[in-house]
């Protein structure tokens, strides 16, 4: 099982570009210091945050902004943006059916991953960028 990193490097481009915004041109390149990640893939998350209405993105040097108030933005809608597969949970294609755990495997545990991964959607809906915004100022004011 894997877990894509695209949710939580969209999230840190999005508190980024909120936090600094009135400090630094969140560009590219800013953000990808910040994430420690090729700029290469700020500016693919970029794209699809745009596409999303999440994000305008100035031509050049001139930085992102949000298009939203960050007490609009949810996980949910950052997940929507750049997840390509809601498929969270992946099976082993074929089990071994002489098995009796491989061959009830995804009958078993298929339902139970389902019910888990409706839970975590649900809960994205329940988290802003704002909500996240907050508790960095939080550990920032604890430091």
């Amino acid at each position: 099982m894997q877990f894509s990193f695209r949710l939580p490097v969209a999230t840190h481009i999005l508190l980024c570009i909120e936090r600094f915004k009135d400090e630094y041109k969140t560009t590219s390149t800013f953000l990808a210091g910040s994430v420690n990640v090729n700029p290469v893939i700020i500016r693919k998350t970029l794209g699809q945050l745009k596409a999303a209405g999440l994000v305008d993105v100035a031509a050049g040097v001139g930085g992102a902004k949000l298009t939203k108030s960050p007490e609009d933005i949810t996980l949910w809608d950052v997940f929507q943006a750049v997840e390509e597969d809601e498929d969270l949970f992946h099976f082993q294609e074929n089990p071994n059916p002489k098995c009796p755990v491989g061959r009830n495997i995804h009958g078993v545990l298929g339902d139970r991953l389902e019910e888990v991964r409706q839970h975590m959607l649900a809960d994205f809906k329940k988290v802003t960028i704002a909500d996240l915004l907050a508790s960095i100022e939080a550990k920032e004011a604890a430091e």
